[in-house]
C-alpha cells in the first residue's frame, strides 16, 4: 500500500512539474494551461477517439457487406 501512495504522490508532482513547465514556455498561466488540457484537450481526445471508432466500423461494415455481397454471386 504504501509503495502505491508513492507512486501516486510522484505522479501526481510529475503532472504538477509538467503543466507549471509548460505554463513558463508558452507564457501563460498555470490555469490556463490546466484548462487547455482538461477543458479542451481531453473532451477533444474522447470525441476524437469515439468518431475514429465510429468511422471504422461503419467502414468495417461497407467491406464486410461487399465480401457478402461477392460470395452470393
Amino acid at each position: 500500500m504504501n509503495q502505491l501512495l508513492q507512486l501516486a504522490y510522484w505522479l501526481y508532482n510529475y503532472c504538477t512539474d509538467f503543466v507549471i513547465n509548460a505554463a513558463n514556455l508558452l507564457n501563460l498561466s498555470y490555469y490556463e494551461v490546466n484548462f487547455l488540457l482538461f477543458i479542451i484537450g481531453y473532451p477533444a481526445l474522447i470525441f476524437g477517439t469515439s468518431l475514429l471508432y465510429l468511422i471504422q466500423r461503419w467502414k468495417r461494415k461497407q467491406v464486410s457487406n461487399s465480401m457478402n455481397n461477392e460470395q452470393i454471386q
